[in-house]
C-alpha cells in the first residue's frame, strides 16, 4: 500500500470513528475516566484527563452526522475504484 493522501484521510476518519465510538459508561468508566463532576473550580485550568474527555465528547456530538456522511463517501469510493 502506497503512502498517499487517500490513506493518510482514511487514517483521520479512522481515527476519528474510534473516538466516535468510545462510551462513557461502558468503556471508559471501567478504565477510571469517568466524568468526575465538580473537579475543579473557576479559573483554574483543567487538566489533561479533563480535556481529553472534553474532546471526546465534543467529537461524539459534533461529528456524528459529519462522519455518516464521510464514512459512505468512503465506502462508495472503494467500492468504485477498489
Amino acid at each position: 500500500m502506497a503512502f498517499t493522501l487517500y490513506s493518510l484521510i482514511q487514517t483521520a476518519i479512522l481515527c476519528t470513528n474510534a473516538i466516535a465510538v468510545l462510551h462513557e459508561e461502558r468503556f471508559l468508566s471501567k478504565v477510571g475516566w469517568a466524568v468526575d463532576q465538580g473537579v475543579g473550580g473557576f479559573g483554574d485550568d483543567p487538566g489533561i484527563k479533563a480535556q481529553i474527555l472534553t474532546l471526546i465528547r465534543s467529537v461524539r456530538t459534533v461529528m456524528r452526522v459529519p462522519l455518516i456522511i464521510v464514512n459512505s463517501a468512503c465506502i462508495v469510493l472503494l467500492l468504485l475504484f477498489g
